[in-house]
């Protein structure tokens, strides 16, 4: 009896998490990430334009990173005895 009752205890939690988890994913599907210079997908956003934005967001980070990467740095004074 103790352990059917733990049983059913554990399913409900389990479900109870699936249901969340669920909704959790769904809002994350419905909510659009604020990038800079990229424009809000239409409501029938299709497959290749998903991955051309994505492809963007991608080489503007790069190259961000690149410029940064570029740019030379201060040498302590107690680095260049």
């Amino acid at each position: 009896m103790r352990m059917a009752l733990g049983m059913v205890a554990l399913l409900v939690a389990l479900a109870l998490v699936a249901v969340l988890a669920k909704k959790q994913l769904g809002a994350v599907r419905i909510a659009a990430p604020a990038v800079p210079g990229a424009q809000a997908p239409a409501s029938d956003a299709s497959a290749p334009d998903v991955r051309r934005q994505s492809r963007q967001t991608q080489d503007q980070v790069r190259q961000q990173v690149e410029s940064l990467m570029q740019q030379p740095r201060d040498i302590p004074d107690d680095a260049a005895k």
